[in-house]
């Protein structure tokens, strides 16, 4: 889904006017409690405008995180280009930005406690792969795979799910448990570590 035409011809301000309006609505209440009457309201346009701009409020609200995880992948892509490829600490530090930043806390809040797997696709688009091709295939290629014990792509493919599972859960604990940012940072680290270390003990030479 994306906004209709209409919506990319708007002038600059109206544009900015409209998307700060859902914004805001999506930050006070999760998708399924939100009201296009509010923003409306908010952007100070008929509520058939709205309709000329976006199919409905779904169609808004995935704009916005579209846009949102477009910004999240540049500062992931600029990590892994930091780090020369360890997807490890590129993820930590990931991590830490993304928990501590004060933008759009209250929409990501709404969001990690109403999850689906659309949302969560959505927002971490880079780790889904075969669903986001090309996004993949960007992060895939700036990835140092001698740093891991893969066999293929194919294997690859599979572990980012699984560090997406992790990244989606610990931001989800962050906001329905309460926790410090600290307390989140930490719990992810220790994750983290574990996964790199891996959990099968074997004395096998």
């Amino acid at each position: 889904m994306m906004p209709k035409q209409t919506f990319f011809n708007l002038p600059h301000e109206k544009k900015q006017t409209l998307i700060r309006s859902a914004e805001a609505e999506f930050s006070r209440v999760p998708l399924y409690q939100a009201s296009i009457s509010n923003i409306v309201k908010e952007a100070g346009i008929p509520r058939g405008s709205f309709y000329q701009y976006f199919q409905d409020k779904e169609d808004a609200f995935f704009f916005l995180l579209d846009d949102l995880s477009r910004k999240r992948q540049e500062v992931f892509t600029n990590l892994l280009k930091k780090y020369d490829g360890d997807l490890f600490a590129a993820l930590e530090e990931f991590f830490q930005i993304v928990i501590t930043e004060v933008e759009n806390l209250d929409f990501m809040r709404n969001t990690f406690l109403n999850m689906t797997y659309r949302i969560e696709d959505s927002f971490l688009k880079m780790f889904s792969g075969r669903q986001n091709e090309e996004q993949f295939r960007e992060v895939s290629s700036l990835i140092d795979k001698r740093k891991l014990n893969l066999a293929n792509d194919e294997e690859l493919h599979h572990v980012m799910k699984i560090l997406k599972s992790v990244v989606v859960h610990n931001f989800a604990a962050k906001f329905a448990r309460n926790l410090t940012d600290e307390e989140a940072i930490n719990n992810f680290t220790v994750e983290m570590k574990l996964l790199k270390k891996g959990l099968y003990y074997t004395t096998e030479m």
